[in-house]
């Protein structure tokens, strides 16, 4: 991301350097939107400069819908939002962050906008306006040639919105729907004719908001119909959308590039190269990887987001003994324990649902019968293609393939696919060979968007609210089949990282994770001691059951990890993850009464005086521990390999949930404070108030940018407590020896329950020069005449349950 070194230490390259050699030491991400503007964030820059960021990370700036609280709406890619403060505010922004030695960092969203408000987009209007005739009708995704596009916005009744076509009116010389406006076409409307009439004229429909699973005419974001995909694989598109954040990086004011959802367009390598070719700055992207998977290697990117090191990071901190017990309490509870049958029901249920107007647009591309002596009648031979396709994109142990460049996860799904139902095994090969033959036809094209869309919303907004088992296990990226992760399975990835995207973006929170880190920290600990939790839940359930099981499981542990909690925001994630999971509600047919009793149920809990102590001392109990991993696994990520990134807050204990939860406002005044006292050289004990993580992440982030740590090398303990120690070291940049190495804790109630550290010590990397933790400013014993140093956990581990060593 950014440039040369400067008095700060901050990396600063120049523009000619390549994608991986300007990132940037660490980034900080912000949540901009009405609340929180640009100017906003240029008053918080001194504050992340001292915390020892690289660069500042800015959620998308772009125009977006009206009351857009983030941004991800983009309505117009031409010009920054007014409602964030403008074109101004964000180059105001720029110049002190780079005055400051900081990047900047923006998260981009080029496969879709918002069509909510078509008077807001003017692209949007003007293809409702004009039809195929109109300049911008290339930028979308539309099938013209089935006629009128279909807009799903109709109130229905069951009457397939005929009555809510009575509500139209035209007003201001606009088609007008309640609260929603639409552009007439010339000629199409004569003074004083009913609004229907000129309804019927135009090249759009207003139809039932129930048609768009299955007739939408226009490609969306997954299944949201207020989101309309874009071609930006259209050259004149890429320009078009890009051409203002490609003039910041001209004018030197912006560094690096989020990609945002890169698996939905049509060929994201197509798109990565060009945009490589034009920015010159960090690029990384919104890319979830299966375990083992790697990014396609022509990608000319730094990396992806993180996830991948979430999941790593997180599971080493997660007690895989607690698995047996939380297991057999999902089973009585009624909760599906096989992840894999929860997962593949929850992806059927999307593409046969959710997505069936894709299904059926990628049915058509194929031909009509197979060899057969009887034909097929039309509409059974229509279902069984749309059955093919939809157990193809069903199939896929990744979220797509990327053809013609890797086709092993291609091959996998197929096969997978045929296995489970031979009886559609005709079509499903005729869909392997049309997309064979032709890699980047239009029937290609489709199947690898879709695959993607059909695992995001059947496995991680579906499946993930299901099967709750252990749900610090499901989050994005994550996957709840593999309980936890051995530490050796963490440093050969973490090696590997090193050695292949060292300039990957690694991060343990996010704006689309589903529980904070901190969350995922104190269950890591509740899975130490998962048969007292289990026997807790019975007893609780007894007392106060919700009125589903898998929502039953999420609650407890969300009580408990995100612990102590307001009925109202324990409320309100509880509603969203019942209707995720479509188990007693959903988001489009809700239940009134199930949702009531969900939304009751936290106020129950909490005046229920003795549940209430129960599941209080439970949370007090984690405290300690859930410190102790929120720690270790901040100092495993911000000093493992790649770029660290810290979402906003998140340097204090933060035990937020899904969004809009992990959007609320930061206090910053409070951050500042702290920080103050401990640039003044207080060390914080670890305690409530959550300076000790402010004090680690500094430490951190200041290792990283004045020592640009590289290479990795884990470390193993021995003795009695040999397993709770994980430690790696690291060299620094141009130098030939590890100068950085990180010790964590982990597992900590069981280290304490058999009597702690005791003799346990860890061998640090040889050679000259002492070691230091910079956590406690401690200089620890020097070398011995051979090189080695020897450091007993007991002592360096007796203020903090991490250390930050530094040779000098």
């Amino acid at each position: 991301m950014t440039r040369g070194r400067d008095g700060h230490g901050s990396s600063v390259k120049s523009t000619d350097d390549t994608s991986a050699d300007t990132a940037p030491t660490s980034t900080y991400r912000l949540q901009l939107g009405p609340g929180f503007t640009l100017s906003d964030a240029t008053d918080q820059l001194d504050y992340l400069h001292r915390l020892g960021v690289g660069a500042v990370y800015l959620s998308p700036v772009l125009a977006a819908a009206p009351g857009s609280s983030h941004g991800y709406d983009v309505v117009d890619p031409t010009r920054v939002a007014p409602v964030l403060g403008g074109d101004t505010a964000r180059a105001a922004l720029a110049d002190k962050a780079h005055g400051l030695g900081l990047g900047v960092v923006a998260d981009i969203v080029p496969n879709h906008v918002s069509v909510a408000q078509p008077a807001a987009n003017p692209w949007w209007w003007d293809v409702l306006e004009h039809g195929r005739a109109s300049v911008f009708a290339r930028c979308f995704d539309i099938d013209f040639d089935r006629g009128p596009i279909l807009v799903p916005v109709l109130a229905d009744d069951g009457d397939g919105g005929r009555a809510a076509l009575d509500d139209l009116t035209v007003t201001d010389g606009c088609l007008v729907y309640h609260d929603k406006r639409y552009p007439l076409a010339p000629g199409t409307h004569e003074p004083g004719a009913p609004a229907q009439r000129a309804h019927e004229r135009q090249h759009y429909r207003l139809v039932s908001w129930r048609r768009g699973d299955s007739e939408l005419t226009y490609r969306r974001f997954f299944d949201v119909n207020e989101l309309a995909a874009v071609r930006v694989e259209e050259p004149g598109v890429f320009d078009a959308t890009h051409a203002e954040i490609l003039r910041w990086a001209g004018l030197g004011q912006l560094d690096g590039l989020r990609v945002d959802h890169v698996d939905g367009l049509t060929d994201p390598g197509g798109y990565l190269r060009r945009l490589a070719e034009r920015f010159p700055g960090w690029i990384v992207v919104e890319k979830i990887l299966a375990p083992e998977e790697d990014l396609p290697p022509s990608w000319p990117v730094a990396g992806t987001t993180g996830y991948d090191a979430l999941r790593e990071v997180c599971g080493a901190f997660t007690d895989p003994g607690g698995e047996p017990a939380l297991t057999a309490l999902a089973r009585e509870q009624g909760v599906e324990t096989d992840t894999g049958a929860a997962d593949d029901r929850a992806r059927h249920q999307a593409a046969a649902e959710l997505l069936r107007a894709e299904v059926r647009r990628i049915a058509a591309l194929l031909p009509a019968q197979p060899p057969a002596t009887t034909p097929r009648p039309s509409a059974m031979a229509d279902r069984q293609r749309e059955d093919a396709v939809a157990e193809l994109l069903c199939a896929f142990d990744v979220y797509r393939s990327y053809l013609p460049e890797q086709d092993e996860a291609w091959t996998r799904a197929v096969r997978r696919a045929i296995d489970r139902r031979p009886d559609l095994a005709f079509d499903l090969e005729v869909i392997d060979r049309r997309v064979r033959a032709d890699p980047r036809g239009e029937a290609a094209r489709r199947v690898q968007q879709t695959s993607g869309m059909v695992v995001a919303m059947g496995t991680e907004n579906t499946a993930f609210y299901r099967a709750t088992r252990f749900v610090a296990l499901n989050e994005v990226g994550g996957d709840p089949g593999r309980f936890a992760v051995d530490p050796a399975d963490l440093h050969t990835a973490a090696a590997r990282r090193a050695a292949a995207r060292p300039r990957t973006m690694t991060t343990l929170s996010t704006h689309d994770t589903k529980r904070s880190e901190d969350v995922r920290a104190r269950l890591a600990a509740l899975s130490e001691v998962a048969e007292d939790f289990a026997d807790a839940v019975r007893r609780w359930t007894e007392r106060r059951p919700l009125p589903e099981p898998a929502l039953n499981l999420l609650g407890w542990q969300t009580l408990v990890g995100a612990w102590p909690i307001g009925p109202d925001r324990l409320a309100e994630y509880l509603l969203k993850a019942a209707r995720e999971a479509r188990l007693g509600t959903s988001w489009t047919e809700p239940d009134t009464g199930f949702e009531e009793r969900v939304r009751d149920w936290p106020g129950q809990v909490l005046a229920d005086t003795d549940l209430r102590a129960e599941v209080a001392a439970m949370a007090e109990s984690l405290l300690r521990p859930g410190w102790s991993n929120s720690l270790g696994q901040k100092a495993v990520q911000l000093l493992g390999p790649g770029v660290p990134d810290v979402y906003q807050g998140t340097e204090l204990w933060d035990l937020s949930l899904v969004d809009p939860d992990n959007r609320r406002p930061v206090d910053w005044a409070a951050r500042t404070t702290l920080l103050e006292r401990i640039e003044a050289g207080w060390r914080p004990p670890v305690d409530a108030t959550g300076a000790a993580k402010l004090h680690l992440v500094r430490t951190c982030l200041g290792v990283r940018r004045d020592l640009d740590p590289e290479g990795y090398l884990p470390l193993g303990a021995t003795g009695t407590a040999a397993r709770h120690a994980l430690a790696f070291a690291r060299t620094s940049r141009g130098a030939a020896r590890p100068d950085v190495a990180v010790v964590a804790t982990r597992l900590p109630i069981a280290l304490s329950e058999g009597g702690g550290w005791g003799e346990t010590s860890l061998a640090l990397p040889s050679g000259p020069g002492a070691w230091t933790d910079r956590l406690t400013g401690r200089a620890l014993a020097p070398a011995t005449a051979d090189g080695l140093t020897q450091v007993d956990l007991a002592d360096l581990l007796d203020r903090y349950p991490v250390a930050v060593l530094v040779r000098e």
